[in-house]
This record gives C-alpha cells, structure tokens and sequence, in this order.
C-alpha cells in the first residue's frame, strides 16, 4: 500500500563533537606521592536535546484540495486492493472447507 507523506522533517542537527576535560576532583598535592598516576573517568558525550519537527505550513485551499483529492484516489486504489485480496482469502476458506468436508 502507498501512503502519502505531506512533507519530511528535516535531519537531526549535528553537534561538534568537542573533547571536553575530565572532571578531576580537587585533591591536594601533599597527600599523594608525586610518582601516583591519576585515574580518568570516562567522559559522558554531550547532552543533545530531543529533535520536535516544526508544524507544517498551513496550505492554501487550492493547494490542500489537489493534494486531497490525490489522497482520495491513492486510497479508493488501496481500498479496491483489499477488497481484491479479501475475496482470495474467502475462496481459500471455502475451498478448504470444501477439502475438508465441512461445508
């Protein structure tokens, strides 16, 4: 089935991605020998908000009448579909009935 998409939104934005310093908590130099080596924490990457797509224009009545009456016929051509493939599933059904002696 087709469905129509009356416009995309557009991609998420990118952020630089920057190397930010790891936070180092204050620790005074008298208390460590000078040879200790520190441990880094890891580093959280940097906080992207949530991505809301702007609301659609509003159309003018021309413009939203075309673009109805093409919706219109994309779905009266999913509609003859269905209805197509529901009459095969029916006659499958009672085709198996039949096999099966059912009917």
């Amino acid at each position: 089935m087709r469905r129509m998409y009356y416009w995309l939104p557009p991609p998420y934005p990118i952020y630089p991605v920057s190397s930010p310093v790891p936070y180092q908590p204050y620790t005074s130099q008298s208390g460590q020998p000078s040879g200790q080596a520190q441990m880094q924490q890891p580093v959280a990457p940097p906080y992207m908000p949530p991505y809301f797509p702007p609301p659609p224009y509003p159309l003018r009545p021309e413009d939203e009448l075309a673009m109805l009456e093409d919706y219109k016929k994309i779905l009266e051509e999913d509609l003859r579909e269905i209805q197509e493939e529901l009459k095969s599933v029916e006659e499958r059904i009672k085709e198996l009935k039949r096999m099966l002696g059912q009917e």
